[in-house]
């Protein structure tokens, strides 16, 4: 799919590689209204969304259609204007392959927008507020993990450095270039308006030294401000979040350790847009830029897609597939998911649609070479991580720290046996966080006993008491019956 060379030396962090970039850096272009859009209820690992329309539905353009369910949800807004036509079950980005319910709307092709509620001086508006605009508008980190923006710009420490990632290190991906080269100053001004609400001393943006247009973009348009934009070199993963941060401040964050327990917090320059978007325009979060490459597509573009767009729009859009497509991939080659259709519709996190003409390889024994623990950029041991989760020895895998596995993809690359080892992580990850969730419902579960025990005994005491109260009563009765008899 690509080359990659070994770094000859240390620079910044461990482990990491030098990869072919395989970049086209396009003009980003707008494609046709899809006649369906699709909105999965499903946002993440253990998050959803409540629809809160019905069928039949008439609904406008940039109007909720879900609402959050959960503290770590967002709401979902229509991308167009139009009529929900069903709620379903349909397939969904997930690399397992589930299906979820999902809101189908059929657009009308009139594009009628709800009036935006802009907020021009920002300033003079609470941080909470600010935080609340974001929450509402449905904003999430766009460099992948989508992680809601408002929960992360509420950090229950003082944060004194805040990271724009424009670094986008991984091969064919260059969405976030496109849109720092085309609206620079928007990402300025979303990135001032992130700053404001951190309080935070400094502000950098953060770009690899392959990207000069971009980097000049950005230059020119933090003249009257005071962030830094500062060049990285092109080694992957240095988009890493800790991986950046170690290369801008030399600190490094340690294992187990949260970038915000150190006063940083790291955000996408399509965060930042997005951001701009909602509280400068007063617009929610219903399109971003995606890019389309790969050998299997007949043209690579930068799309600004609109999210629940099917995939099968997007390929038309760039003239269709090359007769040697094979794979179909959500994201880059070191971190994205084989999807199973075109029918299934892009997401938020969606910032690359890559069409591959080789099939993944089968894999072979492991050979025990050790390459994986030398590119690992969080300086684990793949090789036992793998052993582990194949022996399903979770609480191994949890103390050889794989929390602390950033999937980039390094092993994968260089593994001479093509073993999966991030595919393995990742389901290793999953068994950790439902035997996490099972562990927490039974220690629910013996407190509620403990609780109903201790309720019992109190009554059975307090029944005890009264049954003494009255044989005391009577013991009493009698005594004075007796007594009286005497007398």
């Amino acid at each position: 799919m690509f080359k990659f060379l070994w770094r000859k030396k240390q620079q910044h962090f461990s482990g990491g590689l030098i990869l072919e970039g395989h970049k086209q850096v396009t003009a980003i272009e707008e494609p046709e209204l899809p006649q369906e859009l699709i909105y999965p209820l499903f946002l993440a690992a253990a998050r959803y969304a409540a629809a809160c329309v019905k069928v039949g539905d008439t609904v406008l353009k940039g109007q909720v259609i879900a609402t959050a369910d959960g503290p770590l949800s967002t709401p979902i807004h229509a991308a167009s204007s139009g009529i929900i036509s069903a709620i379903e079950k349909r397939l969904i980005a997930h690399p397992s392959g589930l299906s979820e319910n999902c809101i189908i709307l059929q657009t009308d092709g009139l594009d009628k927008a709800i009036p935006s509620e802009p907020c021009l001086d920002y300033q003079q508006q609470s941080r909470e507020v600010l935080r609340e605009k974001i929450q509402q508008a449905g904003i999430v980190g766009l460099g992948g993990a989508a992680f809601p923006t408002a929960k992360k710009l509420n950090s229950p420490q003082a944060i004194h450095s805040l990271i724009i990632n424009a670094a986008e290190c991984e091969p064919y991906i260059s969405c976030d270039e496109s849109l720092a080269i085309t609206a620079a100053k928007e990402i300025i001004q979303g990135s001032l308006i992130i700053q404001h609400i951190l309080q935070a001393h400094h502000c950098i943006i953060a770009i690899e030294d392959s990207k000069p247009t971009a980097y000049s973009a950005l230059l020119s348009a933090a003249t009257s401000s005071n962030i830094q934009i500062q060049k990285v070199p092109s080694i992957y993963p240095t988009g890493g979040e800790k991986q950046l941060i170690q290369v801008i401040s030399g600190i490094k964050i340690p294992a187990q350790k949260l970038v915000f327990e150190q006063g940083f917090i790291c955000q996408n320059i399509g965060t930042s847009f997005a951001v701009y978007q909602a509280i400068i325009l007063g617009l929610p979060l219903t399109e971003r830029i995606i890019t389309i490459t790969g050998a299997g597509i007949k043209q690579t573009k930068n799309l600004r897609a609109r999210i629940g767009t099917p995939i099968k729009n997007l390929i038309q859009t760039c003239q269709g597939y090359t007769e040697h497509a094979q794979q179909l991939i959500m994201g880059g080659p070191m971190m994205g998911i084989a999807l199973r259709s075109d029918e299934i519709a892009i997401i938020k996190a969606s910032n690359c649609l890559l069409i591959d003409t080789i099939k993944s390889q089968t894999p072979q024994p492991c050979i025990r070479c050790g390459d994986c623990a030398t590119v690992c950029p969080a300086e684990l041991l793949p090789q036992q991580l793998y052993w582990y989760s194949r022996a399903q020895q979770w609480d191994n895998c949890a103390e050889y720290q794989l929390a602390d596995c950033v999937e980039c993809g390094c092993c994968d690359v260089v593994c001479p046996s093509k073993i999966p080892l991030v595919q393995a992580f990742r389901i290793a990850k999953g068994e950790l966080v439902h035997k996490q969730k099972q562990a927490e419902q039974a220690a629910i579960a013996k407190k509620r006993f403990e609780n109903q025990q201790q309720r019992k005994l109190k009554i059975e005491q307090e029944k005890n008491q009264k049954l003494e109260k009255r044989k005391a009563a009577i013991e009493k009765m009698k005594a004075a019956a007796a007594k009286r008899k005497l007398n």
